[in-house]
């Protein structure tokens, strides 16, 4: 079900790229803690991720809910996000991209931007740098962004920070790739299989030297929670 707390779209006459937020996961190896709810800096991290996504540019956001999703409801301040459950949380993230795609069908926006709840390392400057590519996209590629197809526009775009090279989060997904992703999105891996198959597609965006893409996944890695 998919539940707003206001319209985003009122009074706007186009929402081109929407942030979409993953934050269904139980936290299995954490115990069962939800990671929605673990504690950053005296806030939950869902509110530090949405927050991120708004900061980042991204008018509309959605946020898919999974385990306690009633607690994070009721603990969580997420204005102006619309809140998606996604009820095969423990199936994986898949399901939980799936069902953010599914919830940004008919609305205004073109591209989705996707976020994961339990990386806090990643803040506005990489989002705002991921969706700078992608408004580009008709002007030539930004400074720093490569692909393989040089000198070539990609009319769908797929978009993906790299930290150190490596491929990271943000991703964007242009919404002629939304079928297909999530045709794809299967256990824990997301996009990943999609990605890989489109390579050549795919614009590469280095944001190493503004964020930090680590995950919280372990009671080992609770100490980088202030």
């Amino acid at each position: 079900m998919t539940t707003p707390r206001t319209n985003p779209d009122s009074g706007r006459t186009t929402t081109q790229v929407a942030g979409l937020l993953l934050a269904a996961g139980g936290g299995r190896r954490l115990g069962g803690r939800p990671k929605a709810l673990l504690t950053h800096r005296g806030r939950p991290l869902v509110e530090h991720a949405a927050q991120a996504l708004r900061a980042g540019g991204c008018e509309r956001v959605h946020v898919v809910l999974g385990a306690r999703a009633d607690d994070v409801r009721s603990r969580a301040s997420l204005p102006d996000c619309v809140l998606v459950d996604n009820p095969d949380w423990e199936q994986g993230m898949g399901s939980s991209l799936r069902a953010g795609l599914a919830s940004l069908t008919g609305t205004k926006a073109r591209a989705a931007l996707v976020l994961l709840v339990d990386q806090p390392g990643i803040g506005p400057q990489a989002v705002a740098r991921v969706r700078a590519a992608y408004a580009e996209r008709e002007t030539g590629y930004p400074q720093g962004a490569r692909n393989a197809r040089e000198r070539k526009e990609v009319r769908a775009p797929l978009v993906s920070a790299t930290y150190a090279g490596v491929r990271g989060h943000p991703v964007l997904f242009g919404s002629a790739h939304w079928a297909g992703v999530a045709a794809a999105a299967t256990g824990d891996q997301g996009a990943r299989a999609y990605l890989k198959e489109h390579a050549d597609d795919v614009v590469l965006v280095e944001c190493g030297d503004v964020a930090e893409a680590y995950d919280i996944d372990t009671e080992e890695d609770l100490s980088r929670l202030g």
